[in-house]
């Protein structure tokens, strides 16, 4: 018989399947609020657990998206926890114009964790852009061999590349990150820590533009206290919504536009 856990994840996965069909277009889009259940994530000043942070930046950006008139599902609704290989299934059925997952970042040592701040946003790629993306792909893949459903270390090359190889989706993942981060930077005020590449599981298979974006380092005293204030969740979910506006906006204007008639010898 299955886990608690387990049965609320079906249940979240058959949620699109009633969604009523609309005579006009709206803008489909997959929020994954990161971690959940017994994988906490990262804990901050005052006991903040990421998952609780992640969850709570979901569903107001899922609030705010939504009075503008697009449909939105989130991967998780509540705190269960939700294998990754499911949350890649649940977008793939939803079928959406983009997917981004929210995360909080830590560092492991006390000097670390006084020094280093600000926020990232990340696209799936076979090589990290560098040994600090590296570390951050790794701690968020961190135990998910235990909720199953993830690639062996041997297949994880073979499920990168093949995601690459989706030319178009994988450059709108870019144009999605920077468009996001770019917003996150300016409404936040906080470190830019830039764009990233990495191989992020969560990010593998998922067929639409996806993003990975780690919204502050927990862990970091000032920042950390800063991610469990209302106001200042507010200015990221403001910054988070405006970015996948804009990212929206930009991908319709090109669709719409015919392509050049190749030039006649």
């Amino acid at each position: 018989m299955p886990g608690p856990f387990t049965l609320a994840a079906l249940l979240v996965l058959a949620a699109p399947q009633g969604a009523p069909a609309s005579g006009e277009r709206h803008p489909r889009i997959v929020i994954d609020a990161g971690h959940g259940g017994a994988q906490e994530g990262a804990l901050g000043p005052g006991g903040l657990f990421e998952k609780s942070l992640a969850l709570d930046l979901a569903l107001q950006l899922k609030a705010e998206l939504e009075r503008e008139g697009a449909e939105v599902l989130v991967t998780r609704d509540q705190d269960v926890l939700l294998p990754l290989a499911d949350r890649v299934s649940f977008a793939n059925h939803a079928r959406p114009d983009l997917f981004l997952s929210l995360h909080a970042n830590s560092m492991p040592t006390r000097k670390l964790r006084a020094r280093v701040e600000g926020i990232e946003t990340f696209f799936l790629s076979a090589s990290a852009s560098g040994e600090d993306a590296l570390r951050t792909a790794s701690q968020e893949n961190a135990g998910a061999g235990a909720t199953g459903g993830v690639p062996a270390q041997r297949d994880t090359l073979t499920f990168i590349l093949a995601d690459l190889q989706r030319g178009e989706a994988h450059a709108d993942s870019a144009r999605l990150a920077y468009a996001v981060h770019r917003r996150l930077v300016a409404t936040t005020g906080a470190v830019d820590l830039g764009v990233q590449q990495a191989p992020f599981y969560v990010l593998m298979g998922v067929e639409a533009p996806a993003v990975l974006v780690e919204v502050g380092f927990i862990s970091h005293p000032v920042e950390g206290r800063r991610l469990g204030e209302p106001a200042y969740r507010v200015r990221l979910v403001t910054a988070l919504a405006e970015g996948i506006r804009a990212f929206l906006a930009e991908v319709e204007a090109r669709d719409r536009t015919p392509a050049a008639p190749s030039a006649r010898r």
